[in-house]
């Protein structure tokens, strides 16, 4: 029997330094794989866990639970704190906002047959998180709340909106309700034990049940890193998930940038 080949500790990180360098030049270009998608949505998820703990330990609001946020309207509606109505409404309005800069950005790349008609919407996200991250601890503005909450919102609904165009609206990283939900659906088709014979046994989807158990996870590791962060350094936390996502978006804007001056 052969020895296997001896593989330096220098050769093996670069192969590891490569692969990554695959997966993140390829998951925002506008070739689309199954893969790509699960990669994407892994860091979305844990962007968008990291922003929406950010932004309720900051100024106690979750930025990406509308049906939370909707709820709170009507509630203190009834009971009269129109200021927390006003914060409520500010919140679904610039989600939904984002939301329509995803669509325009988005159709204005598509239209055009662009590489970067995803990952334009990334940048956006991406340098919105930056700009936030570094200059919200000097905003001293009496109502800098309003500011941080439109913001967040706001890239909130830019991030769900792609990864919803992505995925043709299977996999969403900030709407934790409906991954719960689905996951609870494929165990019960894990658990349930057909007695009739001749009929098609119920079989659950592994596959999906995986990604999104994996996507709640990572947003569950977000709002502890968001958490944790935001009570250490204030703001500046969400700088690191800014760079890797622009680090990731920029390889189909640049390559879109390249063809048109040539």
């Amino acid at each position: 029997m052969e020895p296997l080949p001896h593989v330096r500790p220098s050769q093996a990180r670069s192969s590891l330094a490569r692969r990554a360098r695959a997966h993140l030049v390829g998951a925002a270009d506008a070739a689309r794989s199954e893969q790509a998608n699960r990669h994407l949505a892994n860091l979305l998820a844990l962007i968008a866990g990291t922003l929406n703990s950010v932004g309720f330990v900051a100024v106690s609001v979750y930025t990406s639970h509308m049906t939370g946020l909707t709820a709170s309207v009507a509630d203190h509606l009834v009971l009269g704190a129109y200021s927390v109505v006003g914060v409520g409404l500010l919140a679904i309005g610039s989600f939904v906002l984002g939301a329509m800069a995803c669509a325009v950005l988005f159709n204005w790349g598509r239209r055009r047959g662009l590489r970067g008609r995803y990952a334009n919407v990334l940048v956006v996200e991406a340098l919105l998180v930056l700009v936030f991250g570094g200059a919200a601890d000097l905003l001293v503005w009496r109502h800098r709340t309003m500011v941080f909450v439109a913001v967040l919102c706001f890239t909130m609904g830019l991030q769900n909106a792609i990864i919803t165009k992505i995925s043709q609206a299977q996999i969403r990283t900030t709407h934790v309700t409906g991954m719960v939900t689905d996951i609870g659906i494929e165990l019960g088709k894990l658990v349930y034990r057909s007695r009739r014979a001749g009929l098609e046994p119920v079989r659950a989807d592994l596959s999906k049940l995986s990604m999104l158990s994996v996507l709640v996870g990572l947003f569950f590791v977000g709002g502890l890193v968001g958490a944790a962060g935001y009570l250490a350094i204030g703001f500046p936390v969400l700088l690191v998930p800014a760079v890797v996502l622009l680090a990731v978006a920029l390889p189909p804007v640049l390559a879109d940038l390249r063809r048109i001056r040539s």
